[in-house]
């Protein structure tokens, strides 16, 4: 795909989003505090943070969603933001859901088509035409369908497609109509919250590069480190109850962050010393001859205590896969594999052997059988509890001492509901003493009574994280990963990566995630819809090979 045929000019007065002392709170949980930044023209922005740390609705804040509790936010007058719900739009047409990003104009529209409808139409209503109209010419009504089908073609949707309802659409499609949609008006600044959620890696790396041919200013929230390396030129990060603005992507942040970080907690820990020397000092002395020192402690106490005591909110998950015995040095041999669904196949006639301690990528765009694979393989393998899955043709075989660990990519449907988090992770190791659970669980971020939460309320990262409590409680010597980093936070999803580069077992992966899946895979089986074709080598030296075609 390419960007050549779309060029995005905001309009030109400089973009800027100010943001003056704003506070967001829930009940006693601080998400920021008297936050002042500014968002400048021409310049990316990662928004970033951990979950929970407010990142969302920091953004809620900026797009006007949200008011703030406290503060003001002064934005420009068109804004595009990225619709996260990718089926609200699936009753309208194509083309339409990209004029609704104009809502002034779209609601013009509605309002003049019913008062065309009307059979009986009053001088009232005529001198309301006539304003509605002014605001059609204001906004370029007349040329809206031809300027969003200009759109529409830059971002890879063919004409073929406009008039289709978006209900008939792919998922990588929606989301560049929502982006069209984003875009629509040459906004001056651009909120983008998860735009690579559902993307394949061809999508995403064509979005990082239609994002830095952008130039408004651009605030993005994702979770994927490789795209805010690519795409961001600033990285505005939410810890310690405020926000701190960085030069460069996700990694420049981190870098800089650790001395910031280190500087602060070391103040934090300096004041509360002198705060418990003289809690200290005032209980000693209170009802001494000492009154007006205890006095002057007291209000130094009161001074220091209501001094920002912020910490860092980041919290580190500890992921490790250990493995109870290893395989037989052939763990799989797959023979003339066919899956079809109905008269579409899927999988066509794939021979594969896998050598123990490989790691394989799964990679391809959306639909085109990946999940299929790893259902084919997984099923009734050894330690694997997936449900049964039926083959057209060939054979799986799994080989000596295989044990099957499995994270399915829609893997809250496979946490039993109606237990306690404790309970539910008791049943992988009926032997496990309760301390070994609770410590496992604590690696992940159940924290004390966490532990104790019915397994139906908990988030999609939640889930994720007492999934892969469930592996390492199990200890399998295959790992057969689905979208694992599906809902896990920049932290976590580094976590899982160290952890799958030093598991000494054989790893099955499909991932979006570019950097996972170019520090950990050492083969790649890639998916066209028309076969697989299996490299023997990174996903680095493949893209070179696939270039140099």
């Amino acid at each position: 795909m390419s960007t050549d045929t779309l060029k995005v000019h905001p309009h030109t007065t400089p973009a800027v989003i100010s943001v003056s002392n704003v506070s967001m709170r829930y009940g006693a949980k601080i998400l920021f505090e008297d936050v002042s930044t500014v968002f400048l023209s021409g310049r990316r922005y990662g928004l970033t943070g951990p979950n929970g740390a407010g990142k969302s609705t920091f953004m809620k804040v900026l797009t006007g969603e949200l008011d703030a509790q406290k503060g003001n936010v002064h934005r420009p007058r068109r804004v595009g933001v990225l619709s996260q719900d990718q089926f609200a739009f699936d009753a309208f047409r194509v083309v339409d859901t990209v004029i609704m990003g104009n809502k002034p104009l779209w609601a013009a529209f509605a309002e003049r088509e019913e008062l065309y409808l009307k059979t009986d139409m009053t001088d009232e209503d005529g001198m309301r035409l006539g304003e509605l109209e002014g605001v059609v010419a204001e906004n370029d009504g007349y040329t809206a369908e031809s300027d969003a089908a200009i759109l529409l073609d830059g971002l890879d949707i063919p004409e073929s497609l406009h008039e289709s309802k978006m209900s008939e659409l792919q998922g990588g499609q929606k989301v560049r109509v929502l982006l069209a949609q984003a875009l629509f008006g040459g906004p001056d600044a651009l909120l983008l919250d998860e735009p690579t959620n559902h993307l394949d890696l061809e999508s995403i790396h064509w979005l990082q590069d239609f994002m830095t041919r952008y130039q408004g200013t651009l605030i993005v929230i994702s979770h994927d480190r490789h795209f805010l390396n690519s795409v961001c030129t600033h990285t505005a990060d939410i810890d310690y109850q405020t926000i701190i603005t960085y030069t460069g992507g996700y990694d420049d942040m981190v870098l800089a962050k650790t001395q910031i970080r280190s500087r602060i907690e070391s103040q934090n820990e300096q004041r509360e010393k002198k705060i418990s020397q003289l809690n200290e000092f005032i209980a000693r002395f209170s009802a001494g001859t000492r009154s007006s020192q205890v006095t002057s402690r007291k209000k130094e106490v009161e001074r220091l205590a209501s001094s920002d005591l912020a910490r860092s909110n980041i919290a580190r998950p500890f992921i490790r896969f250990d493995m109870k015995r290893p395989s037989g040095r052939h763990p799989l041999e797959i023979k003339g594999l066919c899956k079809s669904y109905g008269d579409k196949q899927v999988i066509r006639d794939f021979t594969a052997s896998v050598s123990r301690g490989e790691k394989i990528g799964l990679i391809g765009r959306n639909g085109v059988g990946k999940t299929t694979m790893l259902r084919s393989i997984a099923a009734n393998g050894p330690g694997a509890d997936d449900k049964p899955f039926e083959l057209n043709a060939g054979t799986v075989e799994w080989g000596h001492e295989v044990a099957i660990g499995y994270f399915a990519e829609d893997h809250k449907a496979s946490i039993q509901q109606g237990l306690p988090v404790l309970d539910w992770l008791q049943q992988y190791d009926t032997q496990a003493a309760n301390e070994e659970l609770r410590g496992l669980l604590g690696q992940m971020l159940f924290i004390r009574e966490e532990g104790m939460k019915m397994t139906e309320v908990l988030s999609g990262g939640e889930s994720a994280r007492i999934l892969f409590c469930k592996l390492m409680l199990q200890k399998p010597n295959v790992l057969v990963l689905d979208e694992p980093t599906n809902h896990l936070d920049l932290e976590s999803i580094n976590a899982l990566n160290v952890a799958l580069q030093k598991y000494d077992g054989t790893l099955f992966l499909v991932t979006h995630d570019h950097d996972l899946l170019e520090e950990v895979a050492t083969r790649i089986w890639h998916f066209d819809g028309n076969g697989i074709e299996d490299f023997k080598g990174g996903y680095e030296e493949y893209q070179a090979a696939q270039q140099a075609k």
